[in-house]
């Protein structure tokens, strides 16, 4: 990966999780700032030589590639100065935003010298280096930049691409919330076994192993539906099929699926309110 200079607009995990994958992949500290008002953030990426700073402006200002690691909700007004002081130009940066819900035309709206955006959903396990990351940039956006940012997300994780933006919304369901999904599921089963007489420490134990390793079967299996695996391991009038019985008497696919519809719904209410 070619070693732009990168300003982040903002410092909180994603872009925590983005900047230090970068350095552990060897990317050079002092082609990276970080822009964020809060002194403590700036000093987390300071402690490891990554430029810092609290003025937007100047930083923008010579940066190859600017990312906005920022809430939507904020979007607009931290791109307003840049929009009111014309000197700043970026028809020949790589703008990459993760505002969950803000779309390509939005942003163009907001930076009207801007010509190359890619939109990115991130996820928390990023944080870890196990990040799944989905990607969109409209057709006008050249390869090259589409390179830089899928070497960029890669360094903490997976990335794909999709051809249409509005399926951003369903990227935001199948990975940006996601880790929730399963966090809840694995909360549950904890619950269960503390219940059971399981101290709470063993619990957890026996369930994060237990899903770390399933994870790992799905990912060394590519060619094993995940469907197979589930029969792999439910013999005919076991203990698995026993408890596979009752997710299925609660419908929990149906379950799934409207919960996932439900998060491609606000995404989409979010995308007309912001």
């Amino acid at each position: 990966m070619q070693h732009k200079l990168i300003t982040f607009i903002g410092g909180g995990n994603m872009a925590q999780a983005i900047v230090f994958g970068l350095l552990n992949k060897g990317y050079p500290a002092e082609k990276i700032t970080v822009c964020d008002p809060n002194q403590q953030k700036r000093d987390l990426f300071s402690q490891k030589r990554v430029n810092v700073s609290n003025d937007n402006m100047t930083s923008v200002q010579s940066a190859e590639v600017v990312l906005f690691a920022v809430k939507p909700q904020v979007l607009t007004d931290v791109c307003q100065p840049f929009t009111e002081k014309s000197e700043i130009d970026f028809s020949n940066k790589l703008v990459i935003s993760i505002a969950a819900g803000i779309s390509v035309a939005r942003i163009q709206a907001l930076l009207p010298t801007a010509k190359n955006i890619i939109r990115i959903m991130p996820n928390t396990p990023a944080l870890v280096s196990q990040g799944m990351a989905g990607l969109y940039a409209p057709e006008n956006v050249t390869d090259k930049f589409k390179y830089f940012a899928e070497s960029l997300l890669n360094a903490v994780g997976k990335t794909c691409w999709v051809d249409n933006e509005q399926d951003m919304h369903s990227i935001t369901a199948g990975s940006g919330s996601s880790p929730a999904y399963f966090f809840l599921f694995m909360e549950a089963m904890q619950q269960a076994l503390v219940e059971m007489n399981i101290d709470k420490s063993t619990a957890r134990l026996l369930v994060q192993q237990s899903a770390l390793g399933a994870a790992q079967m799905v990912k060394e299996n590519p060619n094993v539906s995940i469907s197979q695996l589930r029969e792999n391991v439910t013999s005919k009038g076991g203990t698995t099929a026993a408890a596979l019985a009752i997710f299925n008497q609660q419908n929990l696919q149906e379950m799934v699926r409207s919960a996932m519809s439900a998060c491609v719904q606000r995404s989409q209410e979010m995308e007309k309110d912001l």
